[in-house]
């Protein structure tokens, strides 16, 4: 079973920047789809970015231009670098990775960090 550490959550003002890394236990696969979710208090979590295995991304419309995604399979590391910050980015950060089963007998992975907290002041 995969586990997953996130870290480089924190507090900065409006306007100011962090990054998020997220750090697999095991081997990141080519095939295998990392995400970033977020969830602001008392609502549900989102998806915010996502990286495929051929290099492709998907954006929250909020975070686009603002947000990057990057993965580095070979540091089996995925990082989030946020720019642009604003009062509404305010959240818990969770990394997520899905991919096929690793075995004929074995189910798909669906694996969560613990997460990261993210304060944006105004």
């Amino acid at each position: 079973q995969v586990r997953l550490m996130e870290s480089g959550g924190g507090v900065v003002q409006a306007g100011g920047s962090l990054r998020l890394s997220c750090v697999a236990s095991k081997n990141i696969r080519r095939s295998d789809v990392m995400g970033w979710y977020r969830q602001a208090p008392g609502k549900q979590r989102e998806l915010v970015a996502t990286h495929t295995a051929y290099g492709g991304t998907t954006y929250l419309d909020s975070v686009k231009g603002r947000f990057t995604i990057s993965r580095d399979n070979a540091e089996n590391t995925v990082y989030l670098q946020m720019n642009g910050l604003k009062p509404d980015d305010t959240g818990v950060y969770y990394c997520n990775l899905r991919g096929p089963p690793p075995c004929i007998e074995c189910n798909a992975i669906d694996a969560w960090g613990q997460g990261t907290l993210v304060t944006v002041s105004s």
